[in-house]
C-alpha cells in the first residue's frame, strides 16, 4: 500500500458522507470542503478554498460563528464547539436554508483547525410547516363541527331576542294607533327593542368568533371571560337533559398571551365531552364544574371535571391518540388536537379521574405567556 492510501481512503469517506463537511483553519478560512458540502452551497472546491467561512453564512450566523472560533482560540472552551446548533447558511446564488451545524476540533493540529458538519433541515422544516397547516385545517373543521352541533340551540337563543323585537315592534304600531298615545311607553319600548337587538347581535358575533378561521397571531386575553363567552354559547346547545354547570372562577388572574380561538376551542372540547358524558347518567342531574386557579410557579390552571360515569380504564391510557374513542360516532380527533393545541402553547393538557366521580381534564399554560 503506498503511502498516499490512507489519506485517499479518508478523502473518499469524507466524499461519501452524507451531511456536508467544511475544513477551516484558525481564521476561518476553509481548507476543503466534502462533495455533499458542494453540493449543499452550490461551490466546487476550488472556489471556496482559501476564503473565509463567512461566504457559507449570512449575518448575524457569520460574525457570529468568527467570535466562537476567538472565544476559543482564547479560553480553550468555545460555544459551540464540541455541539451542535440550528443555524441558517447562505448559497452560492445567495439563497438560504435552515442547518444544523455541528463543530469539531481536529486534533493533534497545530495550530488549531476545526471540521464542521452541516445537515440541511429543509425538508424538516417544510415536513413541520405542512403538519402545521394540517392541524390549522383540523383545528378549523372540529370548530365548524362544533357549531353544528351548537346550532339548534343557538337557534334558540337568537330566536328569543328576535321574538321580543318583533313584539315589542307590535306593542308600538298599536299604541301609535291609539288617539291617547302614552310616548313614554312607546320610548320604553323602543329601548327594549335596541337592548333585544345588542342581544341578538352579541350572539352572532360570539358566533362569528367561533367559526372564524385561525389566528395566528398570540393576544393578550382574559382566560375567565374566555370562558363566560363560551359558556353562553355551550349551555344553549345541550344534549339530552341540560346539565348544570357550575363556574368556579379564580378572581384576579392576568392576562395571559394566548390565541384566544384555539384555547376556547380546547375549552369547548372539554366542555362538550363532558356534557355527552353526563347526557347518560340516571336518576340525577349531570353537573359540569369548570374551574381556573393560578399556579404556584404564575401560571394558569383550567379544569373542566364531570359526574358522569368516567373513563374506562381501557381507553384511559390511549386517550389522547388520535382516532381513540369510545363514543358510536366519535372520530377521536377531539382530544388529540386539543393537547397539540395546548402544547403549541408550551401547556400541558392531561386526565385524572374525579374524585367525586367522573372524569376531570385539566389545561395547564406557563407562566411565561402572562401579558
Amino acid at each position: 500500500m503506498s503511502p498516499s492510501q490512507p489519506a485517499d481512503d479518508f478523502n473518499a469517506v469524507l466524499d461519501a458522507a452524507v451531511d456536508g463537511i467544511v475544513l477551516i483553519d484558525k481564521s476561518g478560512t476553509i481548507q476543503g470542503i466534502n462533495r455533499a458540502a458542494s453540493r449543499l452551497f452550490g461551490y466546487q472546491d476550488r472556489e471556496v478554498v482559501g476564503r473565509n467561512v463567512a461566504i457559507l453564512m449570512p449575518e448575524p450566523e457569520a460574525s457570529a460563528h468568527a467570535g466562537y472560533i476567538a472565544e476559543y482560540l482564547r479560553t480553550g472552551d468555545g460555544e459551540v464547539i464540541g455541539r451542535g446548533r440550528e443555524v441558517v447558511a447562505r448559497r452560492r446564488d445567495g439563497s438560504q436554508f435552515p442547518a444544523f451545524l455541528s463543530i469539531g476540533v481536529v486534533q493533534g493540529s497545530t495550530p488549531p483547525r476545526f471540521i464542521g458538519f452541516v445537515q440541511d433541515l429543509t425538508q424538516q422544516r417544510q415536513a413541520q410547516e405542512e403538519t402545521r397547516r394540517l392541524h390549522e385545517r383540523l383545528w378549523h373543521v372540529s370548530r365548524l363541527a362544533s357549531l353544528g352541533e351548537m346550532a339548534s340551540g343557538l337557534a334558540h337563543e337568537l330566536n328569543q331576542p328576535l321574538a321580543a323585537i318583533a313584539n315589542y315592534a307590535q306593542a308600538c304600531d298599536r299604541l301609535l294607533g291609539s288617539p291617547n298615545a302614552d310616548l313614554e311607553e312607546i320610548r320604553e319600548a323602543l329601548r327594549e327593542v335596541t337592548a333585544q337587538a345588542v342581544r341578538a347581535g352579541e350572539i352572532i358575533r360570539r358566533l362569528r368568533r367561533l367559526a372564524s378561521p385561525p389566528e395566528t397571531e398570540a393576544q393578550p386575553t382574559d382566560i375567565n371571560a374566555l370562558i363566560l363567552e363560551l359558556l353562553e354559547l355551550t349551555r344553549s346547545g345541550g344534549v339530552g337533559m341540560e346539565p348544570e354547570y357550575r363556574l368556579e372562577l379564580a378572581a384576579g388572574l392576568p392576562s395571559f398571551t394566548i390565541n384566544p380561538e384555539q384555547i376556547q376551542q380546547v375549552i369547548y372540547n372539554l366542555v362538550r365531552n363532558a356534557a355527552e358524558a353526563v347526557a347518560g347518567t340516571s336518576g340525577r342531574r349531570g353537573l359540569i364544574v369548570v374551574r381556573t386557579a393560578r399556579c404556584a410557579d404564575g401560571g394558569v390552571e383550567i379544569s373542566v371535571c364531570d359526574n358522569g360515569p368516567g373513563v374506562a380504564a381501557t381507553v384511559a391510557d390511549s386517550l389522547f391518540t388520535p382516532f381513540c374513542t369510545s363514543k358510536p360516532t366519535g372520530t377521536g380527533l377531539g382530544l388529540a388536537l386539543s393537547r397539540t393545541l395546548v402544547k403549541r402553547h408550551r401547556g400541558t393538557l392531561d386526565y385524572s379521574p374525579n374524585p367525586g366521580g367522573g372524569a376531570c381534564f385539566v389545561v395547564r399554560l406557563p407562566t411565561g405567556m402572562t401579558a
